[in-house]
């Protein structure tokens, strides 16, 4: 049997380098992305890094001078795009190997077992340029053992980008235990602050460290999942690809607003909005809901008092039906609203899931009937071919003067017909 290889595909600097695929001059020159309602700093290009003063999760209002006066590009976020650039660098990572396991919006763990080692290298720099080639989004890869060494030679790929050429590979190195002695115990992959701060209590400060304690005490510290991150540190792969992602057992939809709401009725089409985002992704994993919660927060710094609610309703019958998720949220949200207070956020919550074709339906209820479903797909296909919110129910409204500030939001460049880009001849 061959011996498991595992390569980790991670975007560089994703955000920023998918809005450089369509401002191509843009290359070479500071950009920074914005999170929602354009509050903090979430991706940064290198030559941004570069600039003293500014860095990952600062508030944005506190650079906005330091941005203009050093000549960095500002994007709001855009998930939209963020998410169509992820799926092309899946598609083409996908004729490469077909075990693959999309890790995260940015990230793709691919199985590269069966190759002769003396490729792995070579071969891991034809993905890098085929990738830029196909959806110019520039990648780094890490090649290992296991799934946590090829993690940390991704990040030891990226840290020594000029003489790794964006590739890693484990097989290259005879002696991988320095490299590990430079790696600070929080940057394995699988630790949370949590964990990392037990080990340091026992002395295990890097990733040597950790190779090096005694089982029987990590396990102890960590649980069986902290064991199994120190076996694969030593090169025994105890983590598989996952090419089918578990269903989730919760969705949930929230976002602040982009203004001070005071009104039912706008908070009303909030929900809506959101009711109608976990709905799609009920659907899309082919699950129904028995329960939902939705809830909402005052601003704090606004209100003379904090307020927050939240409410869970009971559905009579699970579904995945919008309309019918619309109106229980909504008579709940009619519950826990209040007047008088400036409101921040409000959220839903998709609970009890179960799938479509697995539950138990209820002879003498209001089960989702062929129309439902006949309706709920036609709608769906329709915002996924001319881009989400095409048709909506009215609920949700049409200005919503309550989303979130995204000021600098570049188009929708290949998610929206009115978007794309415009080519003189």
């Amino acid at each position: 049997m061959s011996e498991k290889v595992f390569a980790l595909v991670d975007a560089n600097n994703f955000y920023c380098s998918a809005e450089r695929v369509f401002r191509p001059e843009l290359n070479n020159r500071p950009v920074v992305v914005l999170s929602n309602n354009d509050g903090n700093l979430i991706s940064l290009s290198e030559e941004s890094k570069r600039i003293e003063g500014l860095k990952m999760g600062d508030a944005f209002h506190k650079v906005r001078s330091l941005c203009q006066a050093k000549g960095v590009t500002v994007f709001s976020s855009n998930y939209a795009l963020y998410g169509d650039m992820s799926r092309r660098v899946t598609e083409t990572l996908q004729s490469f190997t077909p075990e693959l396991e999309v890790y995260s919006i940015d990230e793709s763990f691919i199985s590269l077992s069966g190759f002769e080692k003396s490729t792995l290298t070579a071969y891991s720099h034809q993905i890098r340029q085929t990738v830029h080639q196909h959806t110019g989004i520039p990648v780094s890869v890490g090649v290992a053992p296991t799934k946590v060494l090829a993690k940390l030679c991704n990040r030891y790929a990226k840290k020594h980008r000029e003489t790794s050429k964006g590739v890693t590979n484990f097989f290259d190195f005879p002696d991988f235990d320095s490299i590990l002695q430079e790696t600070d115990i929080r940057a394995v992959w699988g630790l949370g602050h949590h964990s990392t701060e037990k080990l340091r209590q026992h002395k295990i400060v890097t990733a040597y460290d950790l190779k090096l304690a005694d089982e029987k005490l990590v396990q102890a510290l960590l649980t069986v999942v902290g064991r199994r991150i120190a076996r694969e540190i030593r090169g025994e792969s105890c983590l598989e690809i996952e090419e089918v992602s578990p269903d989730k057992k919760q969705i949930l939809s929230s976002r602040s607003f982009g203004r001070s709401v005071v009104e039912l009725d706008e908070i009303q089409e909030a929900l809506s909005t959101h009711v109608t985002t976990v709905a799609e992704r009920l659907r899309k994993q082919n699950s129904i809901t028995k329960a939902l919660s939705v809830y909402i927060q005052a601003h704090p710094a606004k209100n003379p008092e904090p307020y927050y609610k939240s409410l869970t309703v009971t559905l009579p019958t699970a579904t995945a039906s919008t309309q019918k998720l619309i109106t229980a949220a909504s008579k709940a949200m009619s519950e826990i609203f209040r007047r008088g207070y400036i409101y921040k956020r409000v959220g839903v919550m998709l609970m009890d899931l179960q799938g479509k074709d697995e539950a138990q339906m209820d002879f003498f209820a209001a089960n989702d009937t062929p129309v439902d479903d006949k309706l709920m797909k036609a709608m769906d296909l329709v915002n996924k071919m001319q881009g989400r919110g095409s048709i909506k129910f009215a609920s949700s409204g049409t200005d919503a003067a309550w989303e979130m500030k995204s000021e600098m939001k570049s188009p929708n460049y290949s998610t929206k017909w009115s978007d794309l880009l415009e080519v003189d001849i």
